[in-house]
């Protein structure tokens, strides 16, 4: 029986695999290593933007629980302004029959009166913080949008340099850079805003 020619495969793999490292080694560690930074952005892109989506919340939440206040504040106030037009009546009812009309009635329409001014000046700085919280809650949301963009820009940026990975591809690995330089100004520009 003949023999075999002998192939030296150890060889060939060598072979194959300095090939694959020249050809394709050094953008596979490029776009590895700039889908790690996108990949690191993002993370920190996502959790300011969770951050700043939550801290909103909380802020609109005490901007209602402010809004309840002023409302309770408006109705005493309103409580407040019908007693008095009673104590009022009262008292008109009493210069009507031409009769002195009892103290009592005066003291009543002045703390009524009181009331009502104290009564006002609450529900009027409830609503001055309500407008601060809610205002504040706004810009945070606005931020909470920027980084969102930014997000999203760095996920398709580091979902293209994975195409690029699996195709060997320079011109996707360059689409996928561009993306995530946009996805990082947005990024800074969230930041410094």
């Amino acid at each position: 029986m003949p023999e075999t020619p002998e192939v030296d495969t150890d060889r060939l793999r060598e072979a194959i695999d300095s090939e694959i490292e020249h050809e394709g080694g050094t953008l596979l560690r490029t776009i590895a290593l700039t889908t790690a930074v996108l990949a690191a952005l993002a993370a920190v892109a996502a959790l300011k933007a969770g951050a700043d989506a939550n801290e909103a919340l909380i802020l609109k939440t005490e901007a209602a629980r402010l809004q309840n206040q002023a409302s309770d504040q408006w109705a005493y106030y309103q409580a407040k302004g019908l007693k008095a037009a009673i104590a009022e009546a009262a008292k008109n009812s009493w210069t009507a029959l031409d009769k002195p009309a009892p103290a009592e009635l005066s003291k009543q329409q002045e703390r009524y009166a009181d009331d009502q001014r104290s009564s006002k000046a609450l529900a009027e700085g409830f609503e001055k913080q309500r407008d601060e919280k809610s205002a504040e809650a706004d810009r945070l949301m606005h931020h909470h949008e920027s980084f969102a963009h930014s997000v999203a820009l760095l996920q398709v940026s580091i979902a293209l340099g994975a195409v690029a990975a699996l195709t060997r591809r320079k011109a996707v690995w360059f689409g996928s850079a561009a993306l995530g330089l946009a996805g990082a100004g947005v990024l800074a520009y969230a930041f410094l805003a």
